[in-house]
């Protein structure tokens, strides 16, 4: 399969073990026919062709890891083995992120560490999937979304905000680029890079840019 993205001229791949088949909290299997784990398959994939290799990164720890050491060793060995960026877990204390960040340069993992942001659709479904992943979520979050469980619109618009204030202040400690977990929700993303300051590029410009 990978031999076949090579041929067809991809050149960049997202690496990740994955969930149990199961759901999210249950024991993972590595496949009988598959890789052991994350390191291996990248290797494996650096042996097909050398891609540009995206991993995971946890601020605050993988759910089945012994604690966050193990966790920055096990995003070592994936960038020894070939990794060349990590997308971050979800998270919503930037001060978490920060420090984690410097753990890891501690470490002496030097590629990019994007931050990955999710959008508040739904509070009560977004707990839930934190405190399966593991990922903390602050008293201020919860304050934002209180009583906004019946109220959809007001929620967007309250989701948008704090994405966009999130980013904000993650771009005054010196972060330029983001990964959203969009959660199917493209209109909520293309809310926030409007709140961000981007804007779409004209279809004329498009043209005379590609001419």
């Amino acid at each position: 399969m990978i031999a076949d993205y090579w041929a067809a001229g991809v050149r960049h791949i997202v690496a990740l073990r994955g969930d149990p088949a199961s759901g999210v909290g249950d024991r993972y299997q590595p496949h009988a026919g598959g890789y052991a784990s994350t390191p291996e398959l990248i290797a494996g994939i650096k042996a097909i062709g050398d891609f540009e290799v995206t991993v995971s990164a946890y601020p605050e720890k993988h759910p089945e890891s012994p604690d966050l050491v193990a966790d920055i060793q096990l995003l070592k060995r994936k960038v020894e083995a070939g990794a060349t960026r990590a997308i971050s877990q979800f998270f919503f204390d930037n001060d978490v992120f920060e420090r984690y960040v410097e753990k890891v340069r501690a470490a002496g993992i030097d590629i990019p560490i994007v931050p990955g942001l999710v959008p508040v659709v739904n509070f009560t479904q977004t707990a839930q999937f934190a405190r399966k992943a593991g990922a903390s979520v602050p008293a201020w979050v919860v304050k934002r979304f209180e009583g906004l469980e019946d109220d959809p619109e007001t929620r967007k618009l309250v989701a948008a905000t704090v994405a966009a204030e999130q980013a904000l202040d993650l771009v005054g400690r010196g972060f330029r680029d983001f990964h959203f977990y969009t959660m199917n929700r493209a209109d909520l993303v293309y809310a926030i890079c409007h709140l961000l300051g981007l804007r779409a590029q004209p279809q004329a410009a498009r043209s005379v840019a590609a001419a």
